[in-house]
């Protein structure tokens, strides 16, 4: 068994075949973590594991970049899909993540399993047709993902602040919505760790908080790490522990965390490890990154899925 705590399946580069994805991942079983990063794919991604048993789960959120500031423009992504910028609507999201005014009826997502197939899939592989309102709250695990991200940023001085204040604002909120729900958070950061770090200082008295989560896909030194770690936080590793990034020492950082720290993630489609680089990015390729951890750690692959495993279920109590 393996928990990718970190896929996009939601996103629209799984659109032709995500039925197909999520049916080759419980056949292996190997678990997904769906992650929100607008309204829709927060909502797409509850429908989507709310048609399986188990072993597909979503969290919801708007991601940092998605945050409507009329300050930046940004390219669309196309593995995303149609690129919505938008404010922060506490409530909408909370609802969602409560499985609120959610119509399962009319979730007829590309992809999903269609009546003809579904007796086809295997008694652990049967989409759940519960459809009583409230079911999605179950599925919904986390919320994420969340942070900063000062990749697209405005060029002058004043625009910059107020960009970033109010992407710290939008943190500040989701943090806030984690609180009330009781939920981890899946914490995103790209060239904002100093500000991010700050911001969580400022919120968390750990062991006391009952804000947790992980920092996924973590791109930092081992200062930075160190402090994600003394507040609490798991450590989130995928394909890009294969890359070389300037001033970045992934395999120290690897070194650095404790395995009872370690959560395993993909952020498929992106970031696909060798020797797969060119294809779509899946969480079947997960394995790779097992065994990059496990020859870094210096144990076997098995100790690492086991730990993983066992770290993933008490972070999200799946």
């Amino acid at each position: 068994m393996l928990i990718d705590t970190h896929a996009h399946l939601n996103f629209s580069a799984f659109d032709k075949d995500r039925n197909e994805v999520i049916r080759r991942c419980l056949e292996e079983n190997i678990w997904t973590i769906n992650i929100g990063t607008n309204y829709e794919t927060s909502k797409k991604g509850v429908e989507i594991s709310n048609k399986y048993k188990n072993g597909v789960f979503a969290t919801v959120a708007l991601h940092p970049i998605n945050l409507e500031t009329g300050l930046i423009k940004r390219k669309i992504d196309e593995f995303e899909g149609k690129h919505f910028e938008e404010e922060f609507d506490f409530k909408k999201y909370k609802n969602l993540a409560l499985g609120k005014n959610l119509d399962f009826r009319s979730a007829q997502i590309k992809g999903l399993a269609k009546p003809s197939t579904r007796a086809k899939l295997g008694a652990g592989l049967v989409p759940h047709r519960n459809e009583v309102s409230g079911a999605g709250a179950k599925k919904v695990v986390a919320i994420g993902e969340i942070g900063l991200d000062y990749y697209y940023k405005p060029k002058t001085k004043k625009k910059l602040e107020l960009f970033k204040e109010k992407q710290k604002d939008l943190f500040l909120k989701e943090l806030t919505l984690a609180k009330e729900l009781n939920l981890p958070v899946i914490l995103h950061c790209r060239m904002a760790h100093q500000d991010l770090i700050e911001v969580l200082n400022s919120n968390i008295q750990y062991p006391t908080s009952n804000i947790r989560g992980v920092m996924h896909g973590f791109v930092g030194n081992i200062e930075q790490l160190k402090k994600y770690l003394q507040l609490g936080f798991y450590i989130g590793f995928n394909g890009i522990i294969f890359k070389k990034i300037e001033g970045i020492n992934f395999e120290e950082n690897i070194k650095k965390t404790p395995l009872e720290r370690i959560l395993l993630e993909t952020d498929c489609p992106y970031l696909t490890p060798p020797p797969f680089e060119s294809e779509r990015n899946e969480p079947l390729y997960l394995r790779y990154i097992v065994q990059k951890i496990a020859k870094i750690k210096k144990i076997t692959s098995k100790e690492i899925t086991e730990i993983t495993i066992k770290n993933t279920k008490e972070l999200f109590k799946i």
